[in-house]
């Protein structure tokens, strides 16, 4: 999801805390205890906000009405939490639990438990359809959704009403007041973000706005070198990049992280953005407007959603106490306290109505009300993993001056071909 940098645990440093927290993974407490080992990712951006704090409280709030059973949590930045597990499990150290951003290769590998073997009914039903159903390995559900997000155009409302410019609707209406913005001096009208940092996010939601996307229609398959791919980064590199309109720093250099600060600031325009950055621009005096994803010719088919995944491995059994655990942090007071707290989309029906219809979470709705109709990635494919790594290393190329977006696409279709057969490409 999205990737708050906090400046938390070294890589160095991370290892040693891991090691020391989680050797004897799973191992009995004394008469018989019960120590449940989570490791999750940090979604603060600082010490007071770090995940870390929201974890201890439920862990000491659970183990008060559970005698019997510990939990201990290690909480890292994102910069590392997924790497760290994935080394945990290779030496064969698995947490009993990982709420990280992916799951499918553990699921493939037969190292976590199916959901339905962990959780009771009502908390299995109640994730919503789309997340429940992208937690799924070969129609088998082993990922629990933890947290989600959507992506609306945000616009800079002051710049906007300085540049005498409209809230665009279609490409034609971004370009138009990617032009005015320009005229009015403003430093980057529009940020497009094609850096390796999350590359892959900015170019899937531009395919979807196009009519296009990573897979093709039935998702059986990557199309990634499609005629509407094609057509969408040549619009990209011919009117936008082209024409100047997306600032002093070459989009394939600019990561996400950087052009989110540059709005806070108030030197972008426009970008498209998620619940986290409209929360940190407007504490920093930022008036965010926002609209649906502009298409092509109108509205975006669909806009891109995020979900990161809890896992439960199988190494350390546990599994009814896991179980147990994972009723109550999916239980509706716990789902909003988390959203609540760090800007993000509840992951079940019930914590998402009760936020939609409370109006102190206002700001959330039209977020909310994207997720239902929104794409994810295909996490479920164990070759996603590939495919990102290629887009990633070279999207950005793609609206590059003397580019050819088809040359690019074709070379990252040729890379998620590879990843399906299994063979080095």
């Amino acid at each position: 999801m999205q990737r708050r940098r906090y400046k938390g645990l070294t890589a160095a440093v991370a290892a040693l805390t891991i090691a020391a927290t989680l050797s004897g993974c799973g191992g009995s407490e004394g008469s018989g205890d019960v120590t449940l080992k989570l490791v999750a990712a940090d979604y603060g951006s600082n010490d007071d906000n770090t995940s870390q704090k929201y974890w201890d409280e439920l862990a000491r709030a659970y183990e008060g009405k559970t005698p019997g059973v510990k939990i201990e949590v290690t909480v890292l930045s994102w910069k590392d939490v997924d790497r760290e597990v994935a080394e945990m499990v290779a030496r064969g150290e698995a947490p009993d639990l990982a709420q990280i951003g992916a799951y499918a290769d553990f699921a493939r590998e037969g190292k976590l438990y199916p959901v339905e073997k962990l959780v009771s009914v009502p908390t299995q039903s109640n994730f919503m359809p789309l997340l429940r159903q992208a937690g799924e390995v070969d129609r088998v559900q082993y990922g629990m959704p933890f947290g989600a997000s959507t992506r609306l155009l945000f616009f800079n409302e002051d710049l906007f009403t300085q540049a005498g410019a409209e809230p665009p609707k279609t490409w034609a209406g971004l370009k138009a007041a990617a032009q005015k913005l320009k005229a009015e001096g403003v430093k980057t009208p529009f940020a497009l973000p094609l850096g390796a940092e999350e590359a892959q996010a900015e170019a899937m939601m531009w395919l979807l706005s196009g009519g296009g996307g990573y897979r093709d229609a039935t998702n059986t398959a990557y199309q990634i070198d499609s005629p509407a791919n094609v057509s969408t980064m040549s619009w990209l590199k011919d009117d936008l990049v082209g024409a100047g309109l997306t600032g002093p720093v070459a989009p394939g250099k600019l990561d996400r992280q950087q052009a989110f600060d540059a709005f806070a600031r108030g030197e972008v325009g426009m970008l498209n953005g998620h619940p986290t950055l409209m929360d940190t621009a407007e504490k920093a005096g930022i008036k965010v407007g926002k609209v649906p994803l502009p298409g092509a010719n109108g509205k975006a088919k669909a806009t891109m959603g995020v979900a990161d995944w809890m896992m439960a491995f199988k190494q350390n059994g546990h599994r009814k106490e896991i179980g147990a655990f994972l009723d109550y942090v999916y239980e509706d007071k716990n789902v909003v306290s988390f959203s609540d707290r760090y800007d993000i989309l509840p992951v079940t029906v019930t914590a998402s109505d009760r936020m939609e219809a409370d109006k102190t979470h206002a700001a959330l709705k039209p977020f909310l009300e994207q997720l239902p109709g929104s794409e994810l990635y295909p996490v479920g494919e164990k070759s996603w993993a590939r495919v990102s790594e290629s887009v990633k290393k070279n999207i950005g190329r793609a609206v590059a001056p003397d580019s050819d977006p088809k040359t690019v696409l074709e070379d990252i279709a040729k890379d998620a071909r590879a990843a399906e057969s299994g063979l080095k490409g």
